[in-house]
């Protein structure tokens, strides 16, 4: 499984953990968006630095990794019951 697929899986499955802990979808949304941001960037920066992969490359890749369980997460929050 490439690296990319197991952090969509990772931030699918925090967002399921949060969402559960939490009972107020609105305030876990909030946390799950600002830790899978921190999450994401340290991911970027461990691919430029320590794989040697350009910033262009990474930042690419980045958005995708963060933008689809953000918008999972903002889905979800515009869906709940």
């Amino acid at each position: 499984m490439s690296h990319t697929a197991i952090m969509l899986l990772a931030g699918l499955a925090l967002l399921v953990a949060l969402r559960l802990a939490i009972r107020d979808g609105a305030r876990a949304t909030r946390l799950f968006l600002m830790l899978w941001l921190a999450v994401s960037i340290g991911n970027l920066l461990v691919g430029v630095f320590h794989a040697g992969y350009g910033w262009a490359e990474e930042a690419a890749i980045g958005l995708f990794v963060f933008g689809v369980p953000a918008a999972v997460a903002l889905v979800a929050l515009r869906f709940r019951r």
